[in-house]
């Protein structure tokens, strides 16, 4: 049985009531299914970010949501990992991601940035993308409307079902990489139709 090291899940997204419910901060709300789906509260202060500790499944886990806006979050994400002495091969980012269809799910073990601010922001601050990443669909926006107007948007009513869906898909793909490896995580979560 291998030894199972220190996890730690970094969800992205913005700080501040403005923008709770929007596509970009669709890693938080997902740190908070987590969070809420094994009792683990993340509400310490640290290094501009909030976190909690808990066990996933057996797995020693932490759990957090940088409190710099989006471009900003690798530094306080770095440092609560160095923090824990958590190496970025043993986090998981989650994120929303423009170019997959809203409720599609793609884990990658490693990687470029995409043009997504927050994963550059932790490439930089990590001096690389060592990470497995949780890419969440948002899906683009209309003919005509500006990307950045897209993911700061909050999401439609019509969308929610399919919103909540994808929630609980990322809460069970993070679950699956920590207990199973990336690998079964990929097998079972990169299908198109899944």
């Amino acid at each position: 049985m291998p030894i199972k090291r220190n996890r730690l899940i970094a969800g992205l997204g913005n700080p501040g009531r403005k923008y709770e419910k929007t596509r970009h901060n669709i890693g938080f709300m997902v740190a908070d299914e987590i969070a809420g789906a094994f009792s683990i509260p993340v509400e310490k202060k640290k290094y501009d970010t909030v976190f909690g500790r808990g066990m996933i499944k057996g797995v020693d886990t932490v759990i957090v949501k940088p409190m710099a806006y989006m471009n900003r979050s690798g530094s306080p994400v770095q440092r609560i990992a160095h923090f824990f002495k958590i190496l970025s091969e043993d986090m998981l980012v989650v994120h929303d991601d423009i170019d997959l269809a809203l409720g599609r799910i793609k884990i990658k073990e490693k990687g470029g940035h995409g043009g997504h601010n927050g994963v550059k922001s932790l490439m930089d601050a990590f001096g690389g993308g060592d990470f497995i990443r949780i890419r969440i669909g948002i899906g683009r926006s209309e003919a005509g409307k500006d990307v950045t107007g897209h993911v700061l948007g909050k999401f439609d009513k019509n969308e929610s079902d399919i919103l909540n869906e994808s929630i609980l898909r990322a809460r069970d793909a993070v679950v699956t990489i920590l207990t199973k490896g990336v690998k079964d995580g990929m097998n079972l979560f990169n299908m198109k139709n899944s």
